[in-house]
């Protein structure tokens, strides 16, 4: 492959860059899909296996920087295309769709030129890693005509619709406070990678995985658990306080915070840069107070329970998508003689994944042409949240959100 520099300036450099021939076709409500997947890693498996049961499409190639991912894929299709650059798989123009499962910081490396392309994207979330890269994408995707999932799966979840329905003014009163919890008892957030023997600079593209990050050595840690490090994570502030972010923003219709503060430190985990204990502080233009909570050293709210506090109520959602309305004065009882489920128990459901309708839904938006439920802007409005969390704590300051110029400031 070129260097580093004559990569990313061929790909997207920051210059502008002509597009490529367009290989979307016009797919009927019967038509096969065809699909190739960016990034085969453990989630990337899980979106793959996903996609592959649902009915009438096909899986046709993957590509990643680490040839070591590929056994994965092959052991589920042997005659499988694979690709070490993914513009190869792009060039194939019998592919309809593109999952987009890799690193955060290569998102946008990614999500443009398969935009480009012809191709309709599931994108995993975070969508975009800072405010610049989710312009590129915006750009690439605006008048583009394609359809883009981002990887919210909740929102495909009964719960979601619940939640729109019951979170009315009628019902809930004057809404001022939204608490969001993420609990987890593990140490690295249960993140921390064995390093596989071939995963050396042979088999790792290091110039492609680092794009436009900051440049270092080799090193098979920061390959394998990437997560841990700024360059190319924001965290658990990207990989989970953004699905409570994106429902409660797809559900009620709330834009971009007008203000976020967040503090953080790190006490359980040392191998980590980012933080596992914080608090995020969201000042909505609502006129709502949106608080996350999440630690590494602690189980008692699971992985999400959230209260929407209203002055007539109280509206609570669990990570098993059970949904309660507590009416103001009644606590630790849901409404009785209604439809609507008793208060869930906290920290005692299952997480419940809905991966496979969120997947599907995107497949039946590509033959339909209709917006998905987790749609770009969705995905746009909730990783710049998270990005203004990701700089105040590094910041140690309040940030504001200028719509004007779209940046932090």
């Amino acid at each position: 492959m070129s260097n580093r520099r004559e990569f990313f300036e061929e790909v997207l450099g920051g210059a502008a860059v002509a597009p490529l021939a367009s290989s979307g076709r016009v797919l009927g409500a019967n038509d096969r899909i065809r699909f190739g997947l960016i990034g085969p890693g453990a989630r990337g498996m899980e979106i793959f296996q996903a996609a592959m049961r649902c009915p009438n499409v096909e899986a046709a190639a993957v590509a990643d920087v680490y040839a070591g991912r590929f056994n994965a894929a092959k052991a589920l299709v042997p005659q499988i295309k694979t690709y070490r650059d993914f513009r190869q798989l792009l060039d194939d123009k019998t592919i309809d769709a593109v999952l987009v499962a890799t690193p955060q910081h290569q998102h946008v490396l990614n999500f443009v030129p398969a935009i480009q392309a012809g191709k309709d994207v599931y994108q995993e979330k975070t969508m975009a890693f800072n405010p610049g890269h989710a312009q590129r994408m915006k750009k690439a995707f605006q008048g583009s005509g394609r359809v883009v999932q981002v990887g919210m799966q909740m929102n495909s979840a009964p719960g979601f619709q619940k939640v729109r329905e019951l979170a009315t003014r009628e019902r809930m009163g004057a809404i001022t406070a939204l608490q969001a919890f993420h609990f987890r008892n593990a140490p690295h957030g249960g993140w921390l990678r064995r390093i596989p023997p071939d995963c050396d600079a042979a088999h790792v593209d290091w110039p492609a995985f680092e794009g436009e990050a900051k440049s270092h050595p080799f090193d098979p840690q920061r390959y394998m658990n990437w997560r841990f490090y700024w360059d190319y994570s924001g965290g658990n502030v990207f990989e989970n306080m953004v699905h409570q972010v994106g429902f409660w923003y797809g559900a009620l219709g709330w834009n971009i915070p007008e203000a976020v503060t967040m503090t953080g430190a790190n006490y359980r985990s040392p191998q980590m840069q980012v933080p596992d204990t914080m608090n995020v502080v969201m000042h909505q233009p609502e006129k709502v107070l949106f608080t996350w909570s999440s630690m590494f050293g602690n189980s008692y709210y699971s992985e999400g329970y959230d209260y929407l506090f209203g002055s007539a109520g109280t509206l609570i959602h669990d990570q098993s998508d059970n949904v309660a309305f507590v009416p103001q004065g009644r606590r630790g009882a849901g409404e009785a003689g209604g439809a609507v489920a008793s208060v869930p128990a906290i920290g005692r459901g299952q997480y419940k994944d809905f991966t496979a309708e969120h997947m599907q839904n995107f497949f039946d938006c590509m033959r339909s042409r209709k917006e998905p439920v987790c749609p770009f802007e969705l995905g746009f409005r909730s990783a710049i949240a998270c990005q203004m969390a990701i700089a105040s704590h590094r910041q140690q300051r309040t940030v504001r959100w200028d719509p004007g110029t779209e940046e932090i400031v």
